[in-house]
């Protein structure tokens, strides 16, 4: 038996019990493996896999200091009470008390100004609690400051005091629980307009709750291979909402393009086995190659040297992956085993797939109508995409912070205290490291620094004299960032301190100067996403123009669908831009990101545009896979350029449409969250797949196709050696719908 898309059908509708016994033991595993074991592969932390200067400064501090330890902050709010007051004091040091009783396992140390190590704002009204967690490890760390909060909150706090907690560990668990929130509306929301979409499209029940219960199946499935994966690698914990993101949206899609075929086949005259025999050689077959491309755009993402790039596409690669296997083999077992009672419990009486050869229902006039005046739609239908695009140009990109969080967040009000009253960057503050011997000249070399940075108001003092190893060799400088250590002022602060303090200070002097510690890992990550960008981009684009090439046996539409895919993910960005970044976009539009709750930062997420541009390309080739296979398909059956691209968006368009519209749901609901990257990718995604449903699909490509007519279909000699890897599922279709007509 010959392995594809079509002989898999058939073998799974032969043996379906047998076929859904294997995936019903597959989800048990994957659900055994993800409760034990995915929770220790998360994490918050995002590392590099190159050596860039902030990882060549950690490297150094570890040697001075050790494991480094990360840092909480309790801050103590006096209303009209200050330091002063005993009944202030006598809560400090309860407080402080309080916390050290957590001991030594997850405590290390905990100041305040009852002992000069901890600071007191200058109105004597505000102090803070300066906290070195015990563990280095960020998870464990994390769940010692769940504890922290709650020693905290078991001290009786007198009237007019109030405490807020703030740091990386407390920030993680804030993140995690936002993440949390976002997954569970995102799932839900999504689900529920996914199932009205359904039954409006397919117009049954039964056959609507199919897709939804595929893809929840290769969801399932894909948690477990990630926490497989999580035992190799540490896995950024935004993977789970990216898999269910992905999941829904993939899975849903490929199911319900099968479902519909299948029931179309079945409309046709054709017997149960027989009907999931041609869906397997032509529906199936686009899932699979669709699927593909997804995952070749997908993988391009591994070029970049970093865990957040790697992580999600891992998690996307695995979950479109399964949601391929179940819709090519779970599927037609289960189409086998209901049969004609996939259409039970109808909801409407007439649906898109009633008299699928249907001449002159909307999609028909509309791509006629297109095809009659295909220079001025293309001209118009491009124009549109292209103002919206220009937008990017104007992107400054960045870091979400914890400015960004909401207003109501306890970690937000107590890093707006900490920036007004003391230096908001105090919990991820630069690291200045000295690899070199401390002489006389490095240490007058330290003193123009500090005079430069002293002079910056983007900086905040030393926080405390600079610390040397027992060689003397290793020396390093702990200073604070006047505010968000994510902003923009932050990162030019950062900029400015490698591009001109450090050179002007240690200028001719034998020793290496690197600055490390979180704001400047963010820069070092921006100029890795600079620096991989066009190679991702050549990666995808190149091996995507391969694979169409070889599936459709023609150069023109590969490089067709590229311009295409590239005009909507550029509009995309500019979307994304306007309704994020009110620097770069007019009042009304700011208006209605309000009116959306959208969170207006100053900078869009720096692994934005790349992340967008791999999964949007790869679910715009989903379409475009699914619409071109069906004129293929027509095309190859009457040599009709027009008919068949008529016959392809009438035969496809309510159903890509409704697809595109589950998509948008699934990716809005994400957006709606209170995190604003994860509204940045959802918006994003959601805009994307709707311009290039509507925009790109229903005008571009068909008017393009009518233009080149024939030379769709051009395919030079030199290359005539290529594999047609598509003929048999057309051939076996068009047998099929040849035998129909001589019946």
């Amino acid at each position: 038996m010959k392995l594809n898309p079509e002989s898999i059908a058939r073998a799974s509708s032969r043996h379906p019990w047998r076929t859904v016994g294997v995936w019903v033991a597959v989800i048990a595993a994957s659900g055994f493996l993800s409760a034990t074991l995915l929770g220790d592969a998360l994490t918050t932390d995002v590392t590099f896999t190159d050596r860039p200067e902030s990882v060549q400064a950690q490297e150094l501090l570890d040697e001075l200091r050790g494991d480094p330890k990360f840092s909480e902050f309790v801050v103590v709010v006096g209303h009209g009470i200050t330091v002063a007051d005993p009944r202030y004091q006598q809560f400090v040091g309860e407080v402080q008390a309080a916390i050290a009783a957590l001991g030594p396992d997850k405590v290390r140390f905990v100041g305040s100004f009852l002992d000069q190590t901890g600071p007191v704002s200058d109105d004597g009204m505000t102090a803070l609690l300066p906290v070195t967690m015990a563990n280095s490890d960020l998870a464990a760390a994390s769940l010692d400051a769940i504890e922290l909060e709650a020693a905290v909150a078991g001290v009786a706090h007198p009237q007019g005091i109030d405490t807020l907690l703030s740091g990386q560990a407390t920030l993680n668990n804030l993140y995690q629980e936002l993440a949390e929130e976002t997954l569970a509306k995102g799932e839900s929301f999504g689900v529920i307009i996914a199932l009205v979409v359904l039954m409006g499209v397919i117009g049954t029940v039964v056959a609507a709750v199919l897709p939804i219960l595929l893809a929840i199946a290769a969801i399932a499935v894909a948690f477990g291979l990630t926490a497989l994966v999580g035992l190799m690698f540490d896995l950024t914990f935004f993977i789970t909402n990216f898999i269910t993101m992905m999941g829904l949206a993939v899975g849903i899609d490929y199911s319900l393009f099968i479902v519909a075929r299948y029931r179309e086949e079945r409309v046709r005259g054709a017997d149960k086995l027989e009907a999931i025999g041609r869906t397997g050689a032509t529906a199936n077959r686009a899932v699979f190659f669709s699927g593909l491309t997804v995952v070749l755009a997908l993988m391009g993402l591994f070029f970049m040297p970093n865990t957040i790039f790697r992580s999600l596409s891992t998690g996307a690669v695995l979950v479109v992956l399964v949601a391929m296997a179940a819709s090519m083999t779970l599927l037609p077992a289960v189409l086998a085993l209901l049969g004609d009672k996939v259409n039970r419990w109808r909801v409407r009486k007439h649906d898109a797939l009633n008299n699928v050869d249907r001449v002159g229902g909307f999609w028909d006039k509309m791509s006629n109508a297109v095809m009659r005046r295909p220079v001025v739609w293309l001209l118009a239908g491009s124009a549109l995409l292209l103002a919206i695009g220009v937008a990017y140009f104007q992107i400054e990109k960045g870091f979400s912070g914890v400015s960004t969080l909401p207003d109501d967040v306890e970690a937000k009000q107590a890093f707006l205290i900490l920036e007004e009253e003391f230096s908001g960057g105090l919990g991820e503050p630069i690291e200045i490291v000295i690899d070199g011997a401390v002489t006389p000249e490095v240490a007058d070399g330290v003193e123009r620094l500090l005079a430069a940075l002293a002079a910056d108001p983007a900086f905040g003092p030393p926080l405390g004299e600079p610390e040397t190893n027992a060689a003397g060799d290793i020396s390093a400088l702990t200073v604070p960032l006047a505010g968000d250590s994510a902003s923009r002022v932050s990162v030019h602060a950062i900029e400015r301190l490698r591009g001109e303090y450090v050179p002007e200070a240690f200028s001719g002097l034998d020793a290496e100067v690197l600055v490390g510690g979180y704001p400047a890992f963010s820069v070092d990550f921006f100029e890795d996403v600079d620096t991989f960008t066009p190679i991702v981009f050549v990666f995808v684009l190149g091996l995507s123009f391969l694979l169409l090439t070889v599936v459709f046996r023609s150069i023109i539409l590969p490089i067709k669908a590229i311009l295409l895919n590239l005009l909507s993910v550029s509009a995309a960005y500019g979307a994304v831009v306007l309704f994020f970044q009110p620097s770069a976009s007019p009042g009304w539009i700011q208006w209605i990101a309000e009116r959306l709750g959208f969170i207006q930062v100053e900078s869009i997420e720096a692994w934005l545009p790349l992340f967008l541009f791999a999964i949007l390309f790869g679910l715009s080739m989903d379409y475009h896979v699914f619409l071109l296979t069906r004129i293929r398909e027509y095309y190859d059956r009457s040599g009709d350029n027009t008919e068949a691209v008529a016959h392809g968006l009438r035969t496809t368009g309510a159903i890509i449409t409704g697809a595109a519209l589950i998509m948008v749901a699934v990716f809005g609901g994400f957006a709606a969250g209170d995190l604003v990257m994860m509204q940045q990718m959802g918006f994003g995604l959601a805009i994307a797949v709707f311009l290039d449903a509507t925009i790109v699909r229903s005008i571009l490509v068909p008017a393009g196709m009518r233009l080149l007519g024939d030379w769709n279909w051009y395919l030079p000699k030199w290359l005539q050696w290529l594999p047609k890897i598509d003929v048999e599922g057309h051939s076996a279709a068009a047998a099929g719908h040849a035998r129909e007509g001589h019946s």
